[in-house]
C-alpha cells in the first residue's frame, strides 16, 4: 500500500514539475534535482527516514529511474548514437547555395534509424530542418551507418556566416569527452559571400571520418579534401565544440608517446603513437584562402578506434611532388609493401580522379596481392586541368591484419601547367617596338602577360617554374585580357623607349584563378642609335663645391643621312626640376656632332632646393627637327635628420640603370669627405653620429646601359649638403608582462624595453589601466626605468584582478613611445567558482566550513563580485543563505543555529563574476553532503 502511495507520489511530482519547467527555485523541482543527483548516496537513510525498508527503496529507485530515464527520452530522444560529421556546401546561384550534412552514427543505438530530418543553423538568424536523403550502414564496417541530409538556402547578402549543426547526443565510451553520452555533437562550417572574390564550393571530403588504428602504431588520417574552385588549402586541429557551439569542457587532445599533429600543407593527421585503447573524437579544419583571404572553413568531427595489435601499417614509395604540361600523359608507379608479409591493398583518391573530362585512374584499382603490390597511376591531362594550386593525389595502403586493418598514405602534388606561346619576335619601330607571338594552345587561357628587362636575362625556366619571377629581373609592363590579342607595342606608355637600352621580353598566357603558363621565348631588340644617349647630368667632380653641372651625351651613329642630310646641330635644354612643364630652356647650341661635353655654370646645385633635368636634340638646319634623347635629371639628395642619425634619399630620372651608390660624408670640424657605406637602394641611413653636430655629404651613383659601346660605368655625383641629427625618436615600444596573485587580489607589472638605441635615454613609464566593462583607460601612475632591466610595479587595492594594462615610455627630451601591447587580465587567470559536494564540520579542525573549491588557492573574490547562494534541505527548507563569495557555512541552521542532520541538502547559487566585459551571471546547482 505505501509502496503504492509513493509511486502516485512521484507520478504527481513528475507532473507538478512539468508545469515548473525554467523554475529552478520552485522547491518540487529542487527536491526532484536533489533526488536524481544523490538517491544513490542515501538510499539506506532515506529509507529510515521514510520508514520504508531497504528492499522497497530499491523499488522505489527502479521506478523513479525509469522516470528519469523517461524524462530524458522525451527532451533528447535521439542520443547517444553520433560518431562524426562535417558539412559542405555546393554554389547554385545568385546568393542560393546547396548543404550537405554527413553523419556517421552508430548503427546498434536505438536512436539510429529515426532521424529523418536535421536541425541546421544558417547563420544569419534562421534555420531549417532538411531532410535525410541517404540512410545505411556501411558495408563491411562494424556498428557504423552513413546519414546524408540534404537542403538548400538563400542567403539575405555578402557576408560571413557560420553554418551549425547540433544534434545529441555523441556515442558512450569516447575516452577523451568526459561524458561523451550526454554531449552534443556539434559541426560547423565558415563560407565568405563576397562579390570581389567570386563565388565558392566547398571541398567535398573523400575519405570517411571514421578509422581504426592500434596500441603503439603509427596512426595516419586524411580526409582527402578536394576543391573544385581551385583554392589554396590549409589544415589545423581545433577543440571538438559541444552544446551551444563552445569547446567541450575537459576535452583533450588523445595521449601518446610523441605527438599528435596535423601536417597543415598535406593534412596528414599524424598519431606518433597511440597509448591506449579506446574510441577517440578529434576535430580539424580544412581553411579555403583565395587571393590570400580565407573564403571557407569546413569543420570535420572524426572518430578514431585504437585497439590492440601487433603488426605494422604498410609502406608507400612513389614519386614526390611533380608537375606536367597540360596535353601530356602523366604516369608514374606506386608501390605499397606490408613489413609483416600479409596481404596488402593499395588504392587512391583525390582532385586527379574526380574531373569531368580525363580523370586520372589507377591500373589496377586497387591493386591487391600478397607483401608487395604496385599500381600504375595514368593521367591524360588537358588544358582545363590547369589551375593555380596543385592537385592533391592520395595513395592509401591497407593491409589484412588482425584484428584491424592499418592504413597508410602517402600524399603527392601534382600542378598541370599550360605550354608557353610560342614564337615572340621583337621589332623596334621608331620610339618602340612591336611585340607579336602564337595564341596560346589553351583555349581557357583569359589572356597574356608581357615582361620586360633591361639586357638579356640568361634564364632557363626549371621544369615546373611558371610565369616569370621577380629574380630575373623582368618586371610586368602590360596584361592583356584577350586570348586572341597576339601584338603589342612597346612605347612605354607613350614616353617613348630609351636609346642604349637592349630591351628583352618575354610573354606568359595566364588563367582565371591566375595560373600562370611557362614563359616564352625571349626576344631582344634595342631602338636605332639616330638620336643623341645622354650619359652625365653630375656636379663637377673636379670641383664640387661650385655646384655646376657637367652634362655628356654620346653622339648618334646610326643616323639615317641620306633622309636628314647635315649640316647638323645639337640643342641643349635645361629644367628646373625632374617634370618638364614645355620644351624647357634653351642653353646652347651646338654645330660639331663632336660636341658632346658641356658645363653649365650658370646653375649651383650645391644652393639649389632640387635637381635639374637636361635633354638633348638634334636638327637638321634644312629639315629642322630629327630627334631627342632621353630626358635625365642630376642627383639630387633629400636628408632627414633624426636621433643619432641622418637618413638619406635620392630619386634621379634617368634613361640608364644606376646599380649602386656609394655615400661620402665630412664630419665635424674635419676639411674632407670620406666614403663611409655604399647601397644599391635609393636611401642610406648614416647611423651614430653625435646629435647636434653638422655632417656633409654627397653620393656617387655607378650605371650603365646594356647596350654595348657606350661608356660604361657611368659615374654621376649629387650636390653637396649638410644636416644636423637632432633626437626626435621616442623609446622603443615596452614590452609588458602581468603577473596575477589571486589571493591577495594583486597585479604586478612587469615592463622592460628591448635592447636598443632607441632605449638609451628613457626615463620613466606611464602605466595605464582598463577596469572590467569600462571604455576608457586611464593613468594610475608613472615609475622610473631601471635601465637594461626589467621595471615593476605593484597594483593592489583592486576589487577584483580582472582588467587590461598597457604601458609607455618617456625619455629625457620628452618624446613619448608607442603604447606596450594591451595585456588584459580575465576572471579565468583566477580558480573558477566552484563549489564541493561535502564537507565535515565536525570540529576537526579540517573541512569546517562549506566554501569554494577554488579559496584554498585563492580569494573567490578576485574574479567574483557577489553571490546569492541559498541551501535547502530535502524538504525545500532553506537552511542558509549568504551573498559572500567565501560562503563560510559551518552547517548550522542559519534560523536557529542548530546543526543541521548529517545528509544530503542542495544548493542554487546565483555567481556574479567579473569579466572584461563586465559583470555575468552564472548559476550554479548541485547537492551538498553534511559528513560529521
Amino acid at each position: 500500500m505505501e509502496y503504492d502511495r509513493l509511486l502516485i507520489a512521484y507520478n504527481k511530482l513528475i507532473t507538478i514539475i512539468s508545469r515548473q519547467q525554467g523554475n529552478h527555485h520552485h522547491p518540487l523541482t529542487l527536491l526532484y534535482n536533489f533526488l536524481t543527483h544523490s538517491l544513490n548516496l542515501f538510499g539506506i537513510r532515506f529509507a529510515f527516514y521514510c520508514n520504508f525498508d531497504f528492499q522497497q527503496v530499491i523499488s522505489m529507485k527502479k521506478i523513479f529511474t525509469s522516470i528519469i530515464i523517461f524524462l530524458l527520452l522525451s527532451f533528447s530522444v535521439k542520443a547517444t548514437h553520433q560518431r562524426a560529421a562535417e558539412i559542405t556546401y555546393k554554389h547554385l546561384y545568385d546568393l542560393t547555395y546547396k548543404f550537405t550534412i554527413t553523419m556517421y552514427t552508430k548503427t546498434s543505438s536505438p536512436a539510429d534509424d529515426s532521424r529523418n530530418y536535421m536541425p541546421i543553423n544558417w547563420g544569419d538568424g534562421t534555420g531549417d530542418e532538411i531532410e535525410r536523403v541517404y540512410f545505411n550502414p556501411i558495408p563491411d564496417v562494424y556498428d557504423i551507418s552513413l546519414n546524408i541530409y540534404e537542403g538548400t538556402h538563400t542567403f539575405p547578402g555578402p557576408s560571413k556566416y557560420t553554418v551549425s549543426v547540433e544534434d545529441p547526443n555523441r556515442n558512450f565510451g569516447v575516452l577523451n569527452i568526459p561524458n561523451s553520452v550526454n554531449v552534443p555533437m556539434y559541426v560547423q562550417t565558415e563560407l565568405l559571400i563576397n562579390p570581389f572574390l567570386g563565388f565558392n564550393t566547398s571541398v567535398v571530403l573523400l575519405n570517411p571520418p571514421i578509422d581504426q588504428g592500434c596500441v603503439g602504431k603509427t596512426f595516419i588520417h586524411n580526409a582527402g579534401a578536394y576543391d573544385s574552385d581551385g583554392d589554396s588549402l590549409s589544415y589545423k586541429l581545433v577543440v571538438c565544440k559541444g552544446a551551444g557551439g563552445y569547446d567541450i569542457p575537459g576535452y583533450s587532445y588523445p595521449t601518446a608517446t610523441n605527438f599528435f599533429k596535423m601536417d597543415s600543407i598535406t593534412g596528414d593527421l599524424i598519431w606518433e603513437t597511440p597509448t591506449l585503447q579506446a574510441e577517440y573524437n578529434v576535430a580539424f579544419d580544412i581553411e579555403e584562402w583565395r587571393y590570400g583571404i580565407k573564403i571557407s572553413t569546413v569543420r570535420r568531427d572524426m572518430q578514431i578506434e585504437i585497439v590492440a595489435c601487433d603488426h605494422d601499417p604498410p609502406a608507400i614509395y612513389s614519386i614526390d611532388d611533380t608537375c606536367v604540361v597540360a596535353g601530356d600523359f602523366l604516369q608514374f608507379d606506386v608501390t605499397a609493401i606490408d613489413p609483416d608479409g600479409s596481404n596488402v591493398e593499395l588504392s587512391a583518391f583525390g582532385g586527379p580522379f574526380v574531373q569531368s573530362q580525363n580523370p586520372a585512374y589507377i591500373d589496377p584499382d586497387p591493386a591487391g596481392g600478397n607483401d608487395t603490390v604496385t599500381t600504375k597511376f595514368n593521367w591524360p591531362t588537358l588544358c582545363t586541368h590547369v589551375r593555380l594550386e596543385p592537385y592533391t593525389t592520395i595513395f592509401k595502403a591497407r593491409d589484412n591484419g588482425f584484428p584491424v586493418n592499418l592504413v597508410n598514405f602517402k600524399t603527392v602534388f601534382i600542378k598541370v601547367i599550360a605550354p608557353a606561346p610560342e614564337n615572340l619576335i621583337a621589332e623596334p619601330l621608331g620610339t618602340g617596338i612591336n611585340l607579336n607571338w602564337e595564341k596560346s594552345t589553351c583555349n581557357n587561357a583569359v589572356g597574356y602577360h608581357i615582361y620586360r628587362r633591361s639586357g638579356p636575362s640568361g634564364w632557363d625556366p626549371d621544369y615546373c617554374e611558371t610565369g616569370v619571377p621577380g629574380y630575373t629581373g623582368f618586371k610586368i609592363i602590360e596584361e592583356i585580357d584577350d586570348i586572341n590579342t597576339l601584338e603589342f607595342r612597346d612605347d612605354n606608355n607613350g614616353e617613348g623607349l630609351a636609346h642604349g637600352i637592349d630591351y628583352c621580353y618575354r610573354v606568359i598566357a595566364v588563367f582565371y584563378d591566375q595560373a600562370e603558363s611557362y614563359a616564352s621565348n625571349e626576344a631582344c631588340a634595342y631602338l636605332k642609335r639616330d638620336v643623341p644617349i645622354i650619359t652625365h647630368v653630375s656636379n663637377d667632380s673636379m670641383d664640387l663645391f661650385s655646384g655646376s653641372v657637367i652634362t655628356v651625351w654620346s653622339k648618334p651613329i646610326e643616323l639615317d643621312t641620306i633622309q636628314y642630310p647635315g649640316p647638323y646641330r645639337y640643342l641643349l635644354y635645361r629644367n628646373d626640376g625632374i617634370i618638364w612643364s614645355n620644351i624647357g630652356d634653351l642653353i646652347a647650341t651646338f654645330n660639331s656632332l663632336d660636341d658632346t661635353i658641356y658645363v653649365d655654370n650658370d646653375v649651383n646645385l650645391n644652393t639649389h632646393t632640387g635637381p635639374y633635368s637636361y635633354r638633348v636634340d638634334i636638327e637638321n638646319l634644312i629639315v629642322k627637327p630629327i630627334g631627342s634623347s632621353q630626358e635625365a635629371s642630376s642627383v639630387f639628395i633629400r636628408t632627414e635628420p633624426t636621433d643619432h642619425e641622418v637618413k638619406l634619399l635620392w630619386v634621379p630620372k634617368v634613361p640608364w640603370e644606376n646599380e649602386y651608390a656609394v655615400i661620402y660624408r665630412k664630419d665635424p670640424g674635419s676639411t674632407t669627405f670620406d666614403s663611409v657605406g655604399s647601397t644599391e637602394f635609393g636611401f642610406y641611413r648614416d647611423k651614430g653620429l653625435t646629435n647636434y653636430k653638422e655632417y656633409c655629404y654627397y653620393i656617387k651613383t655607378v650605371g650603365h646601359y646594356s647596350l654595348p659601346g657606350l661608356i660604361d660605368p657611368l659615374v654621376n655625383y649629387s650636390q653637396l649638403l649638410c644636416a644636423t641629427p637632432i633626437d626626435n625618436v621616442p623609446p622603443c615600444k615596452p614590452e609588458l608582462e602581468v603577473y596575477t596573485n589571486c589571493e591577495q587580489i594583486t597585479n604586478e607589472l612587469g615592463m622592460y624595453l628591448p635592447y636598443d638605441s632607441c632605449n638609451y635615454d628613457a626615463v620613466k613609464y606611464y602605466i595605464y589601466h582598463l577596469p572590467p566593462g569600462a571604455q576608457e583607460s586611464e593613468l594610475i601612475d608613472s615609475i622610473a626605468y631601471t635601465h637594461n632591466d626589467t621595471t615593476y610595479y605593484l597594483h593592489e587595492d583592486l576589487s577584483s584582478v580582472v582588467g587590461c594594462y598597457y604601458v609607455t615610455a618617456k625619455d629625457s627630451v620628452g618624446n613619448i613611445s608607442e603604447r606596450s601591447d594591451i595585456v588584459c587580465v580575465d576572471y579565468e587567470e583566477c580558480p573558477i567558482y566552484e563549489l564541493p559536494n561535502v564537507f565535515t564540520p565536525n570540529g576537526d579542525g579540517k573541512n569546517q566550513l562549506f566554501t569554494p573549491l577554488g579559496s584554498r588557492s585563492g580569494n573567490p573574490k578576485a574574479n567574483v563580485s557577489r553571490i546569492d547562494i541559498t541551501i535547502m534541505n530535502r524538504w525545500g527548507k532553506t537552511m542558509y543563505t549568504t551573498t559572500n563569495p567565501e560562503i563560510n557555512w559551518d552547517g548550522k541552521n542559519q534560523n536557529n543555529n542548530q546543526d543541521c542532520p548529517v545528509g544530503v541538502y542542495y544548493y542554487v547559487c546565483d555567481v556574479y563574476i567579473i569579466t572584461l566585459a563586465g559583470e555575468v551571471k552564472s548559476t550554479l546547482q548541485g547537492p551538498i553532503t553534511i559528513i560529521r
